[in-house]
């Protein structure tokens, strides 16, 4: 589909850590013919006139990229260093190449020193023998909880608990997304005011002790009451259509390619 708006979020995937279908499994979602029980992991573009960025970078990043004809990255927010957030990182190799200049990664310290350590070939250039081409132009922009500008845009970071794991959730206007969290800190409730759009995880129904499930979700919708919701981090647990039909009015399951104008 051809950029049709100034400025949108697209949805490049929306599963959990295994995906969906999960390896092995033959469950009615894996095996569904609903594309939209297709989830590959978790990630954001955001397409905006100077350019387009990302949220995270998953390990389909390639397939999602091709999949969503964007040719160009110039930058990622990153939430937190799990490899179903990060491992796609390898694949911005041909944008720094491209610019002739760095993909800039937005990121706490201690997501930095993540990456720093599992792609370590790209940091540690005099002690490897790889090719020039086979290492990717990066360059670190550390961030805290302050806002900062990404391509023209104001990007509000939010504190967000993931089990015991503080991660980040990221306001861009009145668009919210808060996904891998458990708990939302006191501290972090007045970000998410006035919100026209609202992207938080729910795994599945049970409890979980790192993800939000959809009753806790729900509790959230109900105390921030954002236009219209949509949950992502989503499991082979919830089939996309009975799943929506017994959501509240303005709250569905989030699906791969799903592009959201903000």
């Amino acid at each position: 589909m051809p950029f049709q708006s100034e400025r949108e979020l697209i949805l490049l995937g929306t599963g959990t850590s295994h995906g969906v279908p999960v390896i092995g499994c033959h469950c009615g979602v894996c095996e569904s013919a609903e594309p939209r029980n297709h989830r590959t992991r978790t990630g954001v573009a955001i397409r905006t006139p100077q350019g387009t960025f990302l949220i995270d970078t998953s390990p389909e990043l390639r397939i999602q990229l091709l999949r969503e004809k964007i040719d160009l990255v110039e930058a990622v927010l990153y939430t937190h260093g799990h490899a179903d957030h990060l491992f796609g990182l390898d694949d911005l190799r041909v944008f720094g190449y491209r610019m002739e200049r760095s993909v800039v990664l937005h990121c706490e310290e201690n997501v930095e020193q993540q990456i720093r350590t599992c792609f370590s070939y790209a940091f540690n250039q005099s002690a490897n023998d790889l090719h020039h081409g086979a290492i990717p132009l990066l360059e670190f922009q550390r961030i805290g909880l302050e806002p900062f500008e990404v391509l023209g845009e104001r990007i509000q970071p939010i504190r967000l608990m993931h089990g015991r794991l503080p991660v980040l959730g990221f306001r861009i206007g009145n668009v919210a997304f808060c996904t891998d969290v458990s708990l939302i800190p006191d501290e972090s409730w007045p970000l998410l005011e006035g919100l026209e759009v609202l992207i938080v995880d729910a795994l599945r129904d049970q409890p979980h002790a790192t993800h939000f499930g959809i009753p806790q979700a729900l509790e959230v919708v109900e105390r921030v009451r954002p236009g219209k919701t949509y949950l992502t981090h989503v499991s082979h647990y919830l089939d996309y259509t009975s799943t929506n039909a017994r959501l509240p009015a303005g709250v569905e399951l989030a699906y791969d390619s799903l592009r959201i104008p903000y």
